[in-house]
């Protein structure tokens, strides 16, 4: 895949000017690279922010032959195996998409689908994380990461959607776990049984498998 990296020193959402990018027709590759978010998006409506230049923000352009979990998936992927790369940590993945070292978010993904194309926004934490998250420390260069993503990204979609979803349930720390499921209405516990090929999280609560479109998902530790 051959990348088309537009880079900002400040913009309100890379997501929202891909989106518009996407829709004028701009072909798969295109990238959005920015120091800093002024709205920048996360899952379930919350926000991500971060100091100027101090993580890789970005979003990509893709127009998979299918729309469907595997494309998030895949780009979390290439995320992981980034922040591997690049400092050597010990990170998995929790459902649906965040990389996590232990029970601290280092990076996450958001998706949006607009026409045919899926537009793939990434934050990793580098020089500096909130509370109570991880970064992956303020030796590493952003433009290494940023490098080690977007060939991620291209060996993973390259690879096929089965080697995909393969690879995402062998780097899924959230299966076979005890969790909690906390949606808008109602919060369950059970154990973490496998992914559909949509990419709900199915839960075994005992007297029966919930099946999970979106929600929060907390692992529980051992009692």
């Amino acid at each position: 895949m051959r990348w088309d990296v537009h880079r900002f020193a400040e913009i309100d959402s890379t997501n929202t000017w891909l989106t518009a990018q996407a829709r004028a027709g701009a072909p798969e590759g295109m990238v959005a690279v920015a120091d800093v978010q002024t709205a920048g998006r996360g899952r379930l409506g919350r926000t991500w922010e971060a100091p100027p230049g101090a993580n890789v923000l970005c979003s990509v352009l893709l127009r998979p032959d299918r729309v469907s979990h595997l494309v998030v998936a895949c780009v979390s992927l290439a995320a992981l195996d980034a922040c591997r790369g690049a400092a050597g940590v010990e990170a998995g993945l929790k459902w649906p998409n965040d990389v996590m070292v232990g029970d601290e978010k280092l990076a996450g993904v958001l998706a949006e689908v607009t026409d045919e194309a899926v537009v793939v926004g990434i934050g990793i934490n580098v020089a500096w994380a909130p509370p109570g998250a991880a970064r992956l420390g303020p030796d590493v260069r952003r433009d290494d990461v940023l490098e080690r993503l977007l060939e991620g990204i291209a060996r993973w979609y390259d690879a096929g959607w089965d080697e995909i979803a393969k690879g995402y349930r062998d780097a899924c720390t959230t299966l076979d776990r005890a969790v909690r499921v906390e949606m808008v209405d109602e919060t369950f516990t059970g154990v973490a049984a496998d992914v559909t090929a949509e990419g709900h999280l199915l839960v075994d609560v005992g007297v029966c498998i919930r099946e999970v479109t979106a929600a929060d998902v907390v692992h529980l530790r051992p009692a």
